[in-house]
């Protein structure tokens, strides 16, 4: 019988994971944990909207507060879980309380990753949460020189927003192109173009050595080639990593994430949903994947609960289908599948001089994945044939 579950992680997966266990009529006690004051809200819109000040933070709230109240969920925001316990079957938080649990659910994220010699830098930030937004957003409005370290997703829309906003932009990166890990590197010259067409400029197969200060401030970026990038403002858009420091001890496997099997459970009573779920995909031949998508959140909680209220008998694989998008000076980027960079890759449909296409990328003779580029429609057909033979999908692409 489920009597009690906990959730911890307040942002899209675990407020997806308590509303739909109530919508599937789960009666029993139900307690919300997020280590923030504000409510459950939404990431992809602080590196845009929220930082070109086109929204304001209230605005990036997945839920207002009379819903959150009908949902009927003890929401516990502003305290940190600090341990699982899996024989006693309980969280603790950094209030001194224990939470006792029937079942589980771990959908704590994220942490940036942080660069040690950025640490009491003023001047140098970090994106991951609504504080940290509106703390750039405010700082960008001086008119700072801005140096982002980092051309990933993140990085490069960040660069994007500033340079949008009429500001000396540097965007650097150790890759020869933006989104090169994402997307590939034939994808990532074209986004290279659009930034320098907007007018960031770009440094590139260059790693960071360290930061110049002046009274305790940064004042430029120093690259290991012996060069620096003048800078008032540093972003560090180096990628994440799952938050599971608190799960040291619990008796879980912690590997890039909470490792769980093919249902998303990682222990008995214990789930993960999210950026920091870790498991093998059905159809990658056990190949364990981490998906940092908006998307893949709120699919995957809604699978964890369908799993825990099903039972052992009713658990159904994980086996979702990737899509992530990107919007970058008013071009939207979306990919469905994988894109690993290795993959070779061809026009699908559209023209790239055009910047209206959908770029097919196959491996071991199938067609993997696909990226469109302001070509949704295109994206759609794509989609169709994923897993299907290469060959069979360059005839679709010539009768397109």
């Amino acid at each position: 019988m489920l009597n009690n579950i906990v959730v911890v992680g307040a942002a899209a997966a675990g407020l997806t994971a308590v509303e739909t266990l109530r919508a599937k009529g789960y009666e029993g006690d139900l307690t919300l944990v997020g280590d923030e004051l504000h409510p459950p809200y939404d990431r992809p819109p602080l590196s845009k909207e929220l930082l070109s000040e086109t929204w304001e933070p209230g605005k990036t709230w997945l839920r207002q507060e009379d819903v959150l109240g009908a949902i009927d969920v003890d929401l516990r925001l502003g305290c940190r879980a600090t341990a699982l316990d899996q024989a006693a079957r309980t969280v603790a938080l950094s209030t001194g309380e224990q939470l006792s649990y029937d079942a589980a659910i771990i959908a704590t994220g994220l942490r940036p990753r942080r660069l040690p010699w950025a640490d009491g830098v003023r001047g140098v930030h970090v994106l991951r949460s609504l504080d940290d937004a509106v703390r750039l957003r405010e700082a960008l409005a001086d008119g700072p020189r801005v140096a982002v370290i980092g051309a990933g997703f993140l990085g490069a829309e960040i660069a994007a927003t500033a340079r949008g906003a009429g500001l000396d932009v540097t965007l650097i990166d150790t890759n020869a192109t933006p989104l090169e890990r994402q997307v590939g590197p034939e994808v990532g010259a074209l986004v290279a173009e659009l930034h320098r067409d907007h007018g960031v400029r770009l440094v590139l197969g260059s790693g960071v050595a360290g930061l110049a200060e002046e009274n305790g401030s940064v004042s430029a970026v120093l690259l290991r080639d012996g060069t620096s990038v003048d800078a008032d403002l540093v972003v560090v858009a180096v990628g994440s990593v799952p938050a599971v420091d608190w799960l040291a001890g619990s008796g879980l496997r912690l590997d890039d994430g909470v490792l769980c099997d093919v249902y998303c459970q990682a222990a008995p009573g214990v789930w993960a949903a999210g950026d920091v779920a870790n498991w093998p995909h059905p159809t990658m031949a056990g190949t364990r994947v981490r998906l940092e998508q908006r998307t893949n959140a709120a699919q995957q909680a809604m699978a964890v609960v369908g799993n825990i209220l099903a039972g052992e008998d009713g658990a159904k694989p994980y086996s979702p289908v990737p899509f992530g998008w990107t919007h970058q000076f008013g071009a939207k980027i979306q990919t469905i599948g994988w894109c690993p960079p290795d993959a070779r890759t061809e026009i699908f449909s559209g023209s790239t001089e055009d910047r209206e296409f959908v770029t097919a990328y196959h491996r071991d003779g199938l067609l993997v994945g696909a990226l469109g580029w302001n070509s949704a429609r295109g994206l759609r057909q794509c989609r169709l044939l994923l897993g299907r033979p290469s060959a069979e999908v360059e005839a679709a692409a010539a009768g397109v």
